[in-house]
């Protein structure tokens, strides 16, 4: 008789889940281990993933004549919790109807000009909450104290960062300078004093480390590929075939952030592991692609491929996929590289951002010595 599983769906927030249980197997356990958007719930013993990540339909052929899977629902102890969670904005009021219009208005606005979807997202989501702050009033209604008044009681107040508070500032200038009239005036809007903080980055041990954990040829290629070449998430998410200039060693990355095109290097080394993945995966349109062929490897899988890669190798730092483009930078600059190249590899508009790699790098502190050594 074959074992179960349970797969109980939980609605948290805006998201689905299954929390999928099932008596010890190691064939089950090890097919759940190799889904890059499954997490391990160590409190409810439980695989867990989104239900977008995977239907049932293609979760089925997986566990054939290995196990039988049943679809559940019943309350969870630690879902329950964060249900109970609330955040800032949920005790703001809804917005009205014509605030609705007014930004749908300043979405086709950008739409029109250009912009990244990823842009209109986060321009749109910051006046959602800063429109809902102000209920009883319209939106040519609010004038400039009231953005002081949103910065300090409810930015601050609620403990919100100095970059998130920036992406008001940058959403609320350009939402007001495509209205015609308001009593806002944009040019009187101050940016808050930026944060000086610096990259984050891994030693090449423990990056050596991230990538020799991995077993699945896939999931090492990607991480390989941020590294290796400096990419950002999204850049080695659009990559495809065509992109890939075997003869010249060089990968064609287009319209990244700024929609700029830009070439990067590519060693022999990661050809070799590059065209190995490519004969066991085959893919049709992208270099990376998800369940359904054709379509590209989702954001959030990848997240979870590297968080998994975190855990197998041990290491205790909150690493994100852009640390591995912080590494790369780094540890360019410290075997030797010219910091007008990094810039061009990295695809910065200009070279102050690249410089603040310089004060990360340790080859020339290390050289220092110091005081205390002639005591």
């Amino acid at each position: 008789m074959l074992p179960i599983i349970n797969l109980n769906r939980q609605e948290i927030g805006l998201k689905t889940y299954y929390y999928a249980t099932f008596p010890f197997n190691k064939q089950i356990y090890s097919i759940f281990r190799e889904f890059p958007f499954a997490q391990w719930n160590a409190t409810e013993r439980a695989w867990v993933f989104e239900t977008r990540s995977i239907s049932l339909d293609e979760l089925r052929p997986m566990f054939e004549g290995i196990a039988k899977i049943e679809t559940v629902n019943f309350p969870l102890a630690s879902v329950e919790r964060k249900r109970k969670q609330l955040q800032p904005s949920d005790f703001l009021q809804p917005l009205s109807e014509q605030k609705q219009q007014d930004l749908e208005a300043f979405r086709n606005w950008l739409q029109s000009r250009r912009y990244s979807p990823n842009t209109i997202k986060v321009y749109i989501d910051t006046l959602v909450i800063f429109l809902r702050y102000f209920p009883d009033k319209k939106v040519i209604e609010i004038e400039n104290e009231d953005l002081i008044d949103f910065n300090n009681n409810y930015i601050l107040k609620n403990g919100f960062s100095s970059s998130y508070q920036n992406q008001v500032v940058n959403g609320i200038k350009l939402f007001y300078r495509s209205m015609h009239q308001s009593k806002f005036d944009v040019e009187l809007v101050h940016r808050p004093k930026k944060e000086k903080t610096l990259p984050n980055v891994l030693s090449k041990e423990e990056v050596k480390k991230l990538l020799e954990v991995m077993e699945n040829i896939k999931h090492r290629m990607m991480l390989s590929l941020i590294y290796a070449c400096g990419l950002r998430r999204s850049e080695l998410l659009n990559l495809t075939f065509n992109d890939i200039q075997a003869d010249r060693l060089i990968i064609f990355v287009r319209q990244s952030k700024g929609k700029k095109d830009r070439i990067v290097t590519m060693s022999p080394k990661l050809l070799v592991e590059l065209r190995k993945y490519y004969r066991e995966y085959k893919p049709k349109k992208y270099l990376f692609e998800g369940q359904v062929a054709g379509e590209k490897y989702s954001e959030r899988s990848l997240e979870l491929v590297l968080k998994k890669s975190i855990m197998l190798a041990k290491i205790n730092k909150p690493v994100t996929l852009h640390w591995l483009r912080h590494s790369y930078a780094t540890h360019l600059l410290e075997s030797g590289t010219d910091l007008r190249f990094i810039q061009e590899l990295l695809g910065h508009s200009s070279s102050r951002t690249t410089e603040i790699y310089t004060h990360v790098s340790t080859k020339s502190i290390q050289q220092i010595k110091s005081p205390f050594d002639d005591l």
